[in-house]
């Protein structure tokens, strides 16, 4: 599977971004999706993911009520819809694909297929 993560950019503290990842490949239906991200200096951290019809998703505690993760089938792309941003989810952004879980996984260890990734600012 390809994995083309696009949509970050600056956004001031209080605004909204939605990011976008397409796949290419294999059959995206197959897949469970996960969006990770790292910022400068840390490790890369769990932030959503999505089962393979999207009637299942996860969130990390600190996005909770904020972000959304979606997927459409027929456009073989998984969103995450994000609002209320805070200058802390600064980082670059990772899309993933996951063949081995039924249900979202959280651990990177699940997935075998990563975007190049896409930056996202908050500014205070």
């Amino acid at each position: 599977v390809q994995l083309q993560a696009s949509g970050g950019g600056l956004v001031q503290a209080g605004g909204s971004l939605r990011l976008s990842c397409a796949a290419s490949g294999r059959t995206f239906s197959n897949y469970a999706m996960g969006w990770f991200r790292q910022a400068p200096g840390k490790e890369r951290e769990f932030v959503a993911a999505i089962n393979w019809s999207g009637g299942s998703t996860n969130y990390a505690d600190s996005v909770k009520g904020r972000f959304t993760i979606s997927r459409d089938n027929a456009e073989n792309t998984v969103y995450l819809q994000m609002n209320s941003l805070k200058p802390e989810d600064t980082a670059v952004y990772y899309c993933a694909a996951s063949g081995r879980a039924a249900q979202p996984p959280l651990s990177t260890w699940y997935y075998d297929y990563w975007g190049q990734g896409t930056l996202v600012t908050v500014s205070s």
